[in-house]
């Protein structure tokens, strides 16, 4: 029976929201929302349908459960190195103008990171940014973040790009200027295309393989041939050439052709 009712709430969210639960590990998912739904005194997932399709912040709640907004600046510092100094001069030398997609972008730190690089390399370039929960792409349209978030970010662009108040600091609109934010959903909403980097870093890790798969190809077919797809620092991707990738440096692969 209790199997029986997350999979009918399953089927009711994907009803309501286009978001298919059913592509995410399933141990993961059920034991966030079993303890997410028990917190807010819930006996069934039925229960607790009923009320986040009545109570906006309930709902919020679960979206931000569901997509884990954990992130900061310069995340693992030396792959963004590799970034600057490496990847994005090729790219440059490739288009005039840098078509950039930060995919799953959470609350903002992965594309402010990004902006703040083109800033420094003086690099013309466009940067989507695209999440899937409204309340972490509202967070990150405010572009205001505590000193945890600083704590990779080097000491000489917190200056000059953040405003310090009492408690948290503000990105500058200047790196704010680079960055779109839009609402998208990666398993189930088209893509773009002709991009020259795709930035999508630990988001895999909570879908299936299936679904996993699927992706790689649609990111593959968005990039130009020479383009870059970054990922996460747990997500290698083995036999990159089945998606017409190829390694062009740890978790960085280029589109062949």
């Amino acid at each position: 029976m209790e199997d029986k009712d997350f999979l009918q709430f399953i089927a009711s969210v994907k009803k309501m929201t286009g978001i298919d639960l059913a592509l995410y590990k399933e141990a993961q998912m059920k034991r966030r929302l079993t303890s997410l739904r028990q917190k807010r005194g819930y006996t069934t997932f039925a229960q607790y349908f009923d009320a986040i399709a009545k109570d906006k912040e309930l709902f919020y709640e679960f979206l931000d459960r569901m997509t884990i907004n954990v992130s900061e600046f310069f995340r693992n510092p030396g792959r963004w190195e590799v970034l600057e100094n490496k990847i994005l001069p090729r790219l440059a030398k490739q288009s005039p103008r840098v078509k950039c997609w930060s995919a799953a972008c959470s609350t903002g730190e992965e594309p402010y990171t990004l902006s703040l690089i083109l800033l420094r390399q003086k690099l013309d370039a466009t940067v989507l940014a695209s999440d899937i929960d409204e309340g972490a792409l509202a967070k990150a349209k405010q572009g205001v973040y505590t000193d945890r978030s600083l704590q990779d970010c080097p000491k000489d662009l917190v200056t000059k790009y953040f405003e310090k108040d009492t408690l948290s600091y503000r990105i500058t609109d200047e790196v704010k200027r680079k960055v779109t934010f839009k609402k998208h959903n990666l398993l189930a909403d088209s893509f773009d295309s002709q991009f020259d980097l795709i930035i999508c870093r630990n988001v895999m890790i909570y879908f299936t393989e299936e679904a996993k798969h699927e992706l790689y190809h649609k990111f593959s077919r968005a990039l130009k041939p020479g383009g870059v797809l970054f990922v996460g620092s747990t997500e290698q991707i083995f036999q990159p050439q089945q998606y017409q990738l190829e390694t062009e440096d740890t978790f960085f692969y280029r589109k062949m052709g």
